[in-house]
């Protein structure tokens, strides 16, 4: 997908989420209980709009709502009962706001600015294929080494994090489950077909859950991001390829790109969170933003409509034991910033240059509550250079890549090696290839701590990760002889590494 390299996202402060909490007022009670999920199929006309409707949870509201929406001109297509989220086509240019009068209608709004037709990841820049010529001298620096995997020798991302020791100890456990929510996952790969489980994975696209065989794979093999993530996370060690953080845990694929553009809508978003939810899912990597805004601002019916309808879905997810982790961005911002530009909203028509002050506008899912949020490093240990930023935003760090951080490794390549679709591997970097280093140690933790809820394993995973300081000398990320960024706080907590770099031997020990 060519927009794939300007691909960002952002993150929240702790103070913020709770003012976030409180000024929206939607957090459901009801979100403990499974959502009775009911849907329509729907030929999309021309100029028709997709919308989440978010309502009250009781049934009678919900049955009053549905004719209303029949009568403004909508067409059902999924209802998540329990959260009280309704996805809705139409193409009465007049919906919104007529359904955001009726009755028990709490918000309501269009999830895209263009009409339905018959990319939203956080890589930066496009997949280096790894050739024979170089996966025979890793193999070979692999063997001389005794590692177990012959494209281990390259990865140098698990040894920044002691993956490599921790799966000597404990790899993880088959009981916990990662679901990749991203472009698709290639289960057919062999080394992810050991782990991979299909009962827990689907397609989501259009925002109902399609579970027959296959529909989580990717449309193409250009769609390679979910299937480079999921190796990341749970690559087995069978003596091919690589190796993943947690190559004892189940991994999952839900499919969230749409088809035509490569976007992630938001009701895609809120099928994969519910979905994953009620099949016992333990862990989500999440290495996107929800299209099309890269901020949904509160003062827009529209994109409150978007942050209300996926944060019911996260949260519901979270009830249910289900940790969130997610990409912090690839735009060095600094997210404790008063305003930030953004000149890529909406990314589904004509982006407009606005400046927005993300303390009230706000990325989703990262700056839901009690989402992890994750920075990038390279293998010096630094910020990887595009990474954003910010003091009491990014919760941990973890190895994402860095093309000016050079490795001692056979590739001397300072991104990310993993999986790509038809049993091939490549080079990514990103926030979107710390992220799944984050749920993979998640994942470890939960196979230590089997009884440990969401919030418990977010505070384990700040508590084992390595303080690390801001850097001494004045950031400069490329080597350009100009200042980056600038880093605030302590050693314990700072805007570059928030708690620390999450350390997987760490997770297993103790």
């Amino acid at each position: 997908m060519a927009h794939l390299p300007s691909r960002r996202r952002l993150a929240l402060a702790v103070p913020v989420v709770l003012s976030l909490t409180a000024s929206l007022g939607f957090l459901p009670t009801a979100a403990s209980a499974a959502p009775a999920t009911t849907s329509t199929t729907q030929t999309a006309d021309a100029g028709t709009l997709a919308y989440v409707v978010n309502t009250k949870v009781d049934h009678r509201t919900i049955e009053s709502v549905k004719k209303a929406i029949a009568a403004a001109d909508g067409t059902v297509v999924a209802t998540y009962d329990k959260i009280g989220v309704i996805v809705v086509h139409s193409a009465n240019p007049d919906f919104g706001a007529r359904i955001r009068a009726v009755r028990g209608v709490q918000s309501a709004g269009a999830t895209r600015t263009a009409p339905l037709s018959a990319a939203g990841t956080t890589d930066e820049g496009a997949a280096q294929v790894l050739s024979k010529a170089e996966a025979a001298k890793i193999e070979k620096a692999s063997d001389a080494a005794g590692q177990s995997e012959p494209l281990e020798a390259d990865q140098w991302d698990l040894r920044a994090i002691g993956a490599d020791k921790a799966a000597g100890i404990n790899p993880g456990s088959k009981k916990v489950t990662v679901a990749v929510i991203d472009t698709g996952v290639d289960d057919t790969h062999p080394d992810l077909a050991p782990n991979f489980s299909a009962s827990q994975s689907a397609n989501c696209v259009g925002g109902v859950a399609d579970t027959s065989e296959g529909a989580w794979r990717p449309y193409t093999a250009e769609d390679y991001h979910g299937t480079h993530v999921a190796g990341e996370i749970a690559a087995a060690r069978n003596g091919i390829g690589v190796a993943g953080v947690a190559p004892g845990v189940k991994v999952a694929g839900i499919k969230v790109s749409d088809p035509k553009d490569g976007l992630f809508y938001p009701e895609n978003v809120v099928c994969a969170f519910v979905f994953a939810a009620d099949h016992g899912v333990e862990v989500t990597n999440n290495s996107y933003y929800v299209d099309p805004w890269l901020y949904n601002c509160m003062d827009d019916p529209d994109q409150k409509a978007i942050v209300d309808a996926v944060n019911r879905a996260q949260l519901y997810a979270q009830k249910k034991g289900t940790l969130n982790v997610a990409s912090a961005g690839n735009s060095n911002h600094d997210l404790d910033s008063d305003a930030l530009e953004d000149a890529s909203s909406p990314d589904d028509s004509t982006p407009v240059t606005r400046t927005v002050d993300p303390h009230e506008c706000f990325d989703v899912p990262t700056q839901l509550p009690g989402v992890v949020t994750v920075s990038a490093t390279g293998v010096k240990g630094t910020k990887s250079y595009y990474s954003s930023y910010g003091l009491g935003v990014v919760d941990v760090a973890a190895p994402g890549g860095d093309k000016y951080q050079i490795p001692d490794t056979p590739s001397a390549n300072g991104r990310i090696l993993s999986t790509l679709p038809n049993n091939t591997y490549g080079f990514l970097q990103g926030t979107s290839m710390a992220s799944p280093h984050v749920a993979g140690v998640a994942a470890l933790l939960k196979s230590t701590h089997p009884w440990a809820t969401p919030a418990q394993l977010q505070a384990l995973l700040k508590l084992q990760a390595d303080s690390t300081a801001c850097p001494a000398e004045p950031y400069d990320g490329n080597g350009d002889g100009v200042v980056d960024a600038t880093c605030v706080g302590g050693k314990r907590v700072n805007g570059f590494f928030g708690f620390g770099v999450v350390n997987a031997l760490k997770a297993v020990k103790k």
